[in-house]
């Protein structure tokens, strides 16, 4: 009442001027503005969502907060949503299905605007909280034949199919995959490995290493030795991320080993660092930043009773060949401490 009284309006032109300024004319917006910064008014979220039944808040639940795949998918999101009334707010699941249904919870006491989640995967209890929410709800990295309501990704097996063919088809015979994590996606990334490996014959189970640890580029080393152990005659490697085949390019590195001649490698996410190596590593690019925009996109359209388009999109993915899989084309063949240029 205070805001209103110093603003010579009634108390639901300032409701309607801080919830729909659409509403509100230009003078009387500008009005309650400036009573606003005079008597230091501050809107109560709570207060705002028990009034319109939803708060200005978007839940976006993530696996990890420090991992650059997804802070490029966050980045996207907040170039969407800055310019409008909305708050994103980031909640880390942790890769923890109990901790991604608490969190559910607890963002669906405060009334949001809507749900951004991760994946396709959700458990049981997780999912029924997704499909009864009162707000629009987006899946995002992933496709699947059901959404919850949206779904914006690509398909992390065909992806690895696609970079298990390429391997096959630049001459490569014994290729191995390296993953960390096992989450559902990298899982899916090793069926599409395993079914562009089992058309030429080429798949063997002993040469899939999984570590229960998050990836780094020291665990990508560390499964290098431990490939080589196994099969010393192992000449290629799908990595489930680009952290694990780095590590796998330093170890071969500092083993003498000729790449691509003797060693093939493949990434997963093209992370900057793929392109800047020495030899450059051959990734599959996907299309994080791209996921976060039209997520919010899609979800700000329904917000405003818009046609949000297809429910459902694929954006695709696109394999980048690097000189760490051109073999037989004049590849680097370092020793300790010497590097030679691509030819």
């Amino acid at each position: 009442m205070d805001v209103a009284r110093a603003a010579g309006v009634s108390a639901i032109t300032v409701s309607r001027a801080i919830r729909t300024p659409g509403r509100v004319s230009t003078e009387a917006r500008a009005r309650v503005a400036a009573a606003i910064r005079d008597l230091g008014y501050t809107p109560d979220p709570a207060a705002k969502a028990l009034a319109s039944s939803r708060s200005d808040i978007v839940g976006v639940l993530v696996p990890s907060v420090t991992n650059s795949v997804f802070l490029d998918t966050m980045r996207g999101l907040y170039e969407v949503c800055e310019t409008t009334d909305y708050r994103v707010q980031i909640a880390n699941t942790r890769y923890s299905a109990a901790e991604e249904e608490r969190l559910l919870r607890m963002f669906l006491t405060q009334r949001p605007a809507g749900l951004i989640v991760t994946g396709i995967d959700q458990s049981a209890a997780t999912a029924g909280l997704l499909r009864s929410a009162p707000c629009p709800v987006v899946q995002i990295t992933e496709i699947g034949p059901a959404p919850f309501d949206m779904m914006v990704g690509f398909s992390h097996s065909d992806a690895a199919r696609v970079a298990a063919e390429h391997l096959v088809d630049s001459g490569y015979r014994r290729i191995a995959f390296l993953g960390a994590r096992r989450d559902a996606r990298s899982t899916r990334r090793l069926s599409g490995f395993r079914a562009g490996l089992e058309g030429k014959g080429l798949y063997n189970p002993a040469r899939v290493l999984f570590a229960d640890r998050p990836s780094s580029v020291p665990l990508g080393a560390e499964q290098l030795v431990e490939l080589l152990t196994r099969d010393p005659d192992a000449d290629a490697v799908l990595c489930n991320n680009d952290d694990l085949a780095l590590g796998v390019l330093f170890e071969c590195q500092r083993r003498g080993l000729a790449i691509p001649d003797r060693f093939g490698i493949c990434g997963f996410n093209d992370i900057s660092a793929m392109a800047t190596a020495c030899p450059a590593v051959t990734s599959v690019q996907t299309p994080r930043r791209e996921v976060g925009r039209q997520a919010m996109t899609m979800l700000l359209a329904r917000l405003a009773d818009e046609d949000p388009g297809r429910p459902v999109r694929d954006l695709g993915f696109r394999l980048v060949r690097r000189d760490s899989t051109r073999r037989g084309q004049g590849a680097v063949a370092p020793g300790p401490g010497r590097v030679r240029p691509i030819a």
